[in-house]
């Protein structure tokens, strides 16, 4: 089994370039507001993501507060994804200190 790790904000924020950051949330709350180049991740898409997204590339998963993301980070890694984070604090502590994308 793998395991994901955990990241704070401030990381991915200084180093946005160098993740894959995919959101959790529902559809509803994404369109509100997301972390810049987010995708927002479900089951219809999942199996799309797993096919394009190289399993190198870091990839950190997003939710509300920081909770149901460790699960899909769990997931994600046992995808044999090698490199997979969970955000502290979720969107929720994102949106207090960077900047959020509306569609």
């Amino acid at each position: 089994m793998s395991e994901f790790k955990h990241i704070s904000v401030q990381d991915v924020a200084e180093n946005m370039s160098a993740y894959r950051v995919v959101d959790i949330r529902d559809p509803q709350s994404f369109a509100a507001g997301h972390m810049p180049k987010a995708t927002q991740l479900n089951n219809d898409n999942f199996a799309q993501f797993l096919e394009q997204t190289d399993n190198e590339q870091a990839v950190v998963v997003v939710c509300y507060h920081g909770i149901s993301s460790q699960q899909a980070a769990t997931v994600i890694a046992n995808q044999g994804f090698k490199d997979v984070y969970s955000m502290d604090g979720g969107f929720e502590a994102w949106k207090q200190t960077q900047p959020v994308v509306t569609e």
